[in-house]
Order: C-alpha cells, then sequence, then structure tokens
C-alpha cells in the first residue's frame, strides 16, 4: 500500500507517535464516539426499565467490549484504524425483542429476562455474520462496487445523523452548540498552522473548552439542573469507583436462567445464560447485515481519508468476520453488539491522525477506564448540544468524503448522475419514512393489508427485516445503488472501475492474523 503525494495525513496507518502524543491523540478518538457509545446503553436501559444503580455498570461494559473489540480489529482483523463500537443497525431489533419479551410478564426482573433473550440473539446473528466474512461472501461483491455506489453510500452515513435530536432539537442550547463547533474549527481550519497543538488536537481542543464552559455555568447557576447544557457534576462523584464487568454478568439479579459459582479470592460470582429464540435472532439478523452494509462504507472511507487504496476482498473479509466475532464477546458481555464506527472517520479527515497504534493506545485507555464509574458517568454527563456540534463538524467531513470518491466516475453521464442524486434521495426518504411509520409492529400491521402479498410481507420475519435495513439510510442507498449500477448499462471506464481498480489495493498487500504470526509472510505495505 502506498500512500497518495496529495494525502494531508499528518500519521499515517503504519506510524506510531510518541506515547503521550498518543495518549491525548487515542482519546481524542473515543471521545467523537462518545454520543453514540452512550446513547445507545443510555436508551437500552430506558427500555429495559434497569435500575438506576446496575446503569453505570452497563455504560462501563459498552466501553469494555469498545476497547477489546477495536484493539482486535486493529491487530487480527482489517487493520484499518476504525473505532469498534455500539451499533445503532441494532438498536431498533434489539428494542424490538426487549419490548416483546418484558410484555410477556417473565419470570424474574423484567429487564433481566430481556436481557438474556437479547444476549442470544445477538450471539446467534453474530455467528453467520462470521461465517460471511471469514467464507468471503461480502468480499465477493467488491468486483461490483463502483465508485457510483461506494460515493452516495459513504455519503448517506454522514448525512444519517443531520437530523438527531444533539443538532436539531427545538429545545436545544444553539449557543453551545455553535461554541463546540466554532471552536473545532477555529483550531482545525484557521489557526492549525499556528501550533501542531491546534493541527492535531482540533476536537479534543474543542469539546474540552466547550465543556469547561458548560460546566461553569452550570456551577454558576446559569444552566439549571435539567436544561441543556447542564452539566451533573455530583453524579460524578456519586457513582462507583470500581464495577465489576465480565461475560454472562447479568445474573446477579437472580430468576430463571442463573447461577452463581464460588471462586477462589473472588468469591461468589453470578452468572446469566442467553437465551435463544428463532424470531428474536432472524430480527437481530437484519440488524447485523445493515451492520455489515455500513461497515463496507466505512472501509472505504478511511482507505480514502488515510492516504491509501480501496480495501482488497482479503481486507474486507477479515474485518467482516472480525466484526462478527466482536458481536458474539459483546452478546456474551451483555451488550448490543459492535461494529465500525463513522465517528473517528470523521475525525481523521480533519486531524490527519490515521495512526492504527493511535487508535489501539486509545482502546487500551477505554477498556481500563470502562471498569472504572467515575469515568463512565463524567462522559455522560458531556451535553447534548456539545455533541450535536461535534457531530456537524465530522460527519460533513465524512458526506464530502464520499462524494470525492466520483472524481473516479464519468459525471458527464446522465446514468451516473441519476444513480448518485436518486440513491441520496432515496437513502434519505426511506429512513423519515420508516421513523413516521414509529415502529417495526407498527409496520408489520400495516404490511398484513397488502392485497395479495399480506400473508408473507405482514410475517415478523419480514417486516421486522424491511424496517430494520429501510431505517439505515446507507443500507437503503447502497443497495439501491448496487442495483441500478449493476443493471444499468455502462461501461467499466464510465463507472470508473478502470482507474478504481488501478487504486485498489491487491489481496497481496494485506497481511491476515494467520499470515502475520502464523506463516510469517512477509508483506508489501501491512
Amino acid at each position: 500500500m502506498s500512500q497518495s503525494d496529495d494525502s494531508f495525513v499528518e500519521y499515517g496507518i503504519e506510524d506510531e507517535p510518541p506515547l503521550g502524543t498518543s495518549l491525548l491523540l487515542g482519546v481524542q478518538h473515543y471521545l467523537t464516539m462518545v454520543g453514540a457509545n452512550i446513547a445507545v446503553p443510555l436508551i437500552l436501559a430506558g427500555a429495559l426499565g434497569m435500575p438506576d444503580s446496575i446503569v453505570p455498570r452497563f455504560v462501563g461494559t459498552f466501553f469494555v467490549v469498545s476497547g477489546i473489540a477495536t484493539l482486535a480489529q486493529t491487530t487480527f482483523g482489517n487493520r484499518y484504524p476504525i473505532v469498534q463500537g455500539a451499533p445503532f443497525s441494532m438498536l431498533a431489533p434489539a428494542l424490538a425483542v426487549v419490548g416483546v419479551v418484558t410484555a410477556s410478564n417473565p419470570a424474574g426482573p423484567e429487564w433481566q429476562a430481556a436481557l438474556l433473550q437479547l444476549q442470544g440473539a445477538i450471539v446467534a446473528a453474530a455467528v453467520i455474520e462470521v461465517a460471511v466474512g471469514y467464507f468471503g461472501l461480502l468480499g465477493k461483491l467488491r468486483s461490483f462496487l463502483s465508485p457510483v455506489v461506494i460515493a452516495p453510500t459513504i455519503a448517506l452515513i454522514g448525512l444519517s445523523l443531520f437530523n438527531t435530536p444533539q443538532v436539531t432539537a427545538a429545545d436545544g442550547n444553539i449557543s453551545l452548540l455553535a461554541l463546540t463547533l466554532v471552536l473545532i474549527v477555529i483550531f482545525s481550519q484557521y489557526i492549525d498552522t499556528a501550533h501542531r497543538v491546534f493541527q492535531l488536537f482540533p476536537v479534543l481542543l474543542g469539546i474540552v473548552a466547550a465543556y469547561l464552559v458548560a460546566a461553569a455555568l452550570s456551577i454558576t447557576g446559569v444552566y439549571a439542573p435539567g436544561a441543556p447544557g447542564y452539566v451533573d457534576l455530583e453524579s460524578v462523584l456519586a457513582a462507583p469507583a470500581f464495577m465489576p464487568i465480565y461475560p454472562l454478568q447479568w445474573g446477579f439479579a437472580g430468576g430463571p436462567n442463573t447461577f452463581t459459582v464460588g471462586l477462589p479470592l473472588v468469591g461468589d460470582m453470578a452468572f446469566g445464560i442467553p437465551q435463544f429464540s428463532s424470531s428474536f435472532i432472524i430480527g437481530m439478523l437484519a440488524g447485523v447485515c445493515a451492520s455489515m452494509i455500513e461497515s463496507l462504507g466505512d472501509y472505504h472511507a478511511v482507505a480514502r481519508l488515510s492516504g491509501i487504496g480501496a480495501p482488497s476482498e482479503k481486507r474486507i473479509n477479515h474485518g467482516i468476520g472480525m466484526e462478527g466475532v466482536m458481536n458474539i464477546f459483546s452478546g456474551l458481555m451483555g451488550g448490543s453488539g459492535s461494529t465500525s464506527y463513522s465517528e473517528n472517520i470523521g475525525a481523521i479527515g480533519l486531524t490527519g491522525v490515521a495512526s492504527r497504534y493511535v487508535v489501539q493506545v486509545g482502546a487500551a485507555v477505554m477498556l481500563v477506564v470502562g471498569f472504572v464509574g467515575y469515568f463512565g458517568q463524567l462522559v455522560a454527563t458531556i451535553p447534548d448540544p456539545i455533541v450535536g456540534g461535534l457531530y456537524i463538524a465530522m460527519f460533513g467531513q465524512i458526506v464530502a468524503v464520499g462524494l470525492s470518491n466520483l472524481k473516479y466516475v464519468d459525471l458527464d453521464s446522465s446514468r451516473n448522475i441519476f444513480i448518485v442524486g436518486v440513491t441520496l434521495f432515496v437513502g434519505l426518504a426511506v429512513p423519515t419514512y420508516m421513523g413516521n411509520v414509529g415502529s417495526a409492529k407498527a409496520l408489520q400491521d400495516g404490511m398484513q393489508s397488502v392485497a395479495f402479498l399480506g400473508p408473507v410481507l405482514g410475517t415478523q420475519v419480514v417486516s421486522h427485516t424491511i424496517y430494520v435495513i429501510g431505517s439505515t439510510g446507507m443500507a437503503v442507498g447502497g443497495l439501491f445503488a448496487f442495483i441500478l449500477d449493476n443493471t444499468i448499462e455502462g461501461t467499466r471506464e464510465e463507472r470508473g472501475l478502470n482507474e478504481w481498480e488501478d487504486a485498489a489495493e491487491s489481496d497481496e498487500d494485506f497481511a491476515s492474523a494467520y499470515d502475520r504470526f502464523v506463516s510469517d509472510r512477509g508483506t508489501k505495505g501491512d
């Protein structure tokens, strides 16, 4: 792999900055995804009816899983500098599982019964993802993926959060959001050459500065408790110092499908056994499929921002396979899955830091602090308006990166313009429609009344799959563009495939974990 001459990358994938610098850069990478990695467990905890005393441990579990999954992916998987975290694409089926179980009046604590069913669904669906990855099923699609498909798919990753509550809430704190955005823009675009610290840490500086302002205004009473922008520092002091986080940990509430084991030194440890229900597993498969499509776009985006060629079939397969393995691990830990995070890809675009080592250092930090209750609660106090300002800066960057792939295609071609334009529109419209429908159950009820096809479309498997994939913009757009680009007549040169393949890495450029640790095969760049 070679880095392009016009790359703006400050630290390339193979570079290893000094440890102190890497610590700050790694934390910065993780701060970019904190909003999502906190939002998913908090949403799930609310749906589960989880006791408040357990929520910090639940949040900490997500950070521990994120740290281990990121280390595994960057070491044994695709080796891209991508942070792994809880996917929104698997949140919809997770909420569906929770809703069904809690409504059935299960024996024992409802939140525990629902969480054990959720764990089983994630583990079983992830086994399929492992097979799709390591048997090379997804990688074989690479020859059918032109820039006409990849460009709008990546752009939709960025556009997917344009209407998130952190950005568009009518009762939000616009001044704090604007402050965060302005600071990041100033540090990364206007004074980045004044000092190297502004070039490397614009996101970290922007978040910390805005957080200190919000904390000061909260302490002085300008921001009242519950107001957008309020920082609840007292909750940090009240958080537990250490949280025991381990696989199958959600058995401590007692109830069915749990048991306790006495261990030397540690004492009694409670375990909960994941439960497996076919309908829940099939529903979760839809979320896993959407996650894989999103990850495929992420791989292309990070390669583009890192100044290297598009990912090879071999790298794609190992990336998806490892995501499946880490989904199994997440399920056993009691999380809600793991996937590539687009947020830190945007951070690469803002900072030029694409170092794998930096991301690994950040992952190690998150793994450790996930056990510390103070940290999880401190992160949870970052106000939504600050996260919203961060989203605008980062995801706008991802939109532009996606569209920049169109430089390979013939933009004078009406077919290309049609496919890209319609794909972007559909990728925004269909998820909005699904949001207006409200839930997978509401869609199922509506589909049961469809003439002739109602008995099929109205089944839980079909309707829930359509709802989950239809709620994910990059999945809708990617599938739409894929079908159109491979069925509407167009030459390889017109579609940009020739130049695209010339710039892409070959399978020989990527060394898998087996190549590096077992067969000791040397490679040209990885």
